[in-house]
């Protein structure tokens, strides 16, 4: 008799949630501020808004933009929403803090809008080990709202998994 190969994986009910999915499909860039700046410390009025006139906004053009300042110098809200205006004019979404920063609100506001319906009752695997770089912040938000629904949550591949939270 033959040995026949069963991929348990494939015939297995887990279902994958893979927060790689909702990854945002506009490049993420990052802009800082401190070159807008005198000496890259100071913000003077006037050389500010000349430099914002004369930057080119286009190379952000649909894009997402996170705006930050690497130094600590004291900026006027003003000049960060002059900036913003900017990134309006090229169709780029503007976004106070660092890419990291960016996401975890991303994420915040994905995870909370979604309908978790289609995992009521099942098990379910959050992938980990991806090529984009999710935060932390994802995967807990996403099993503190999944546990909510699933029968069974774990992380990792379908094929290597580790045991997250089971209904009781």
């Amino acid at each position: 008799m033959e040995d026949i190969l069963v991929n348990k994986v494939a015939n297995s009910a887990i279902l994958t949630f893979n927060l790689e999915d909702f990854y945002p499909k506009q490049p993420i860039q990052e802009l800082d501020i401190k070159h807008f700046l005198f000496m890259g410390l100071i913000l003077k009025e006037k050389d500010f808004r000349e430099m914002v006139k004369n930057y080119d906004w286009k190379q952000y053009e649909n894009q997402i933009v996170c705006i930050y300042c690497s130094e600590d110098a004291i900026i006027p809200t003003w000049a960060y929403m002059i900036i913003a205006t900017s990134l309006n004019e090229v169709h780029a979404e503007a976004f106070l803090g660092k890419k990291e920063n960016f996401l975890d609100a991303y994420y915040y506001k994905i995870l909370h809008e979604l309908s978790y319906d289609n995992f009521q009752d099942k098990n379910v695997v959050i992938k980990g080990c991806g090529e984009k770089n999710i935060p932390n912040s994802a995967y807990v938000l996403a099993s503190q709202k999944l546990s909510n629904y699933v029968k069974k949550l774990f992380y990792g591949e379908p094929c290597s998994t580790v045991p997250i939270w089971r209904k009781k």
